[in-house]
């Protein structure tokens, strides 16, 4: 067997791993746009923060090396040749397989005019990261400002704080991480963040990154200009697929692949952030980038490469914030919910979504405690009704004293609006 595996992030990574484990002798090529070994993305805060490397490089350094297959580093994919089955690069030279496997990842989607200026950086790659950080280790700056208070714009914002800078936060919802975190959850980041020394607007559109030769401020939708030495786009991020048009694989946001994570050319697989894939809750099919997905989804679409025939049960909803110093974690979905039970002691927030009964989505800040067992009846799909006296033989009230059926009153959804 002879493939390529376009991407050496996580997805990539674990793809070329069951390869070889499974079928010893095939021949393996990986790409990577990056001159970087295989890292992991969710580690890059961290590494930044501590100086280490052995989570970033979570596979080491040398892991290309011991499986004995050819990684090519800043190889840029330009096309693929479907009836010729060859993947076209950069530079012109052709690599031709028998299995394709698409893992390329995701890019910036900064949805804003100037968002292609230079100076407009993001965090989405070790190597514009590295070009972020590098400019506040060299003394270059001193303020930053950052669109989009999404995950990655949290945990950066918390990163270049603890670097020493002065940080500012736009984001045009109300609450920050909008698309993760209910209003009242958001609460919880939103004073640990402030109590961190992040500066945030809540509420305020940004039109425009300005600047001549780079960008160098933004310009609200109120008309007023702010400035900082750094200027950072956290927007949110689109799949790599570029390098798809004009082939006969289907793609819409992200690649569209089936529940064997085979795309709409044979012979050829879609895995990690730019695969759009079944969610295991709803059924529907978008994009689920996240570390965990990407690694199951990595090993899947190389055993089926192979000739297996494994189905994939689909993508989970999981984040979770690890430097803020307040706990926060976030599972599955709050759309579709009839029934909402919410407690709290003060400095913490616990909500659970629910829909006939059964447990949609959990989100937890200040107290992740008992997380794993409501992870454990999300994904059973468990009526929880039913454990209202006991979860596997204990009370459930003991199992978490906020959530006591049937005392707690309900919350209806049109009360949960933000306030």
């Amino acid at each position: 067997m002879r493939a390529v595996i376009i991407g050496t992030g996580p997805a990539g990574i674990s793809a070329a791993e069951t390869l070889r484990r499974l079928e010893p002798a095939s021949d393996v090529t990986s790409l990577s746009a990056e001159p970087y070994p295989p890292y992991s993305p969710p580690a890059m805060a961290d590494h930044f923060l501590t100086g280490r490397e052995e989570t970033l490089f979570w596979k080491g350094v040398d892991i290309s090396e011991r499986l004995g297959i050819d990684e090519r580093r800043e190889a840029v994919v330009e096309g693929i040749d479907c009836d010729n089955r060859e993947v076209v690069l950069q530079d012109g030279s052709h690599i031709g397989y028998e299995a394709l496997i698409i893992a390329s990842g995701s890019r910036l989607y900064a949805p804003i005019e100037g968002a292609d200026k230079p100076g407009v950086l993001d965090f989405k790659s070790l190597r514009t990261a590295n070009e972020l950080v590098g400019k506040i280790r060299r003394g270059e700056a001193s303020t930053a400002l950052i669109v989009g208070a999404g995950l990655i714009g949290v945990e950066l914002s918390i990163l270049l704080v603890e670097l020493g800078i002065n940080v500012t936060v736009i984001e045009r919802e109300s609450w920050v991480m909008p698309r993760t975190l209910d209003h009242d959850t958001a609460q919880v980041v939103e004073t640990a963040l402030r109590e961190r020394g992040v500066d945030l607007w809540l509420g305020v559109s940004v039109e425009e990154f300005l600047g001549d030769k780079e960008a160098t401020s933004v310009k609200l939708h109120s008309g007023e200009v702010l400035r900082a030495d750094l200027i950072v786009a956290a927007t949110g991020v689109k799949p790599h697929i570029e390098f798809l048009a004009g082939t006969p694989v289907s793609a819409g946001w992200g690649v569209q692949v089936d529940d064997h994570l085979t795309t709409s050319v044979r012979d050829v697989y879609a895995a990690g952030d730019v695969a759009e894939a079944a969610d295991l809750l709803s059924g529907e099919r978008y994009v689920h980038a996240i570390f965990p997905n990407a690694v199951v989804q990595g090993r899947i679409a190389a055993a089926n490469a192979l000739g297996s025939n494994i189905r994939y049960d689909g993508a989970e909803s999981m984040n979770s914030l690890k430097h803020l110093g307040v706990p926060v974690m976030a599972i599955g979905t709050t759309q579709g919910a009839d029934e909402v039970l919410r407690g709290g002691d003060g400095e913490s927030v616990r909500t659970l979504y629910l829909k006939g009964n059964r447990i949609i989505g959990v989100q937890l800040a200040g107290n992740t405690s008992r997380a794993g067992l409501y992870r454990s009846l999300l994904l059973r799909r468990a009526d929880v009704r039913r454990y209202s006296r006991g979860v596997e033989g204990a009370d459930f009230s003991m199992a978490d004293p906020i959530f006591t059926w049937p005392s707690l009153p309900h919350t209806p959804l049109a009360t949960m609006a933000p306030k």
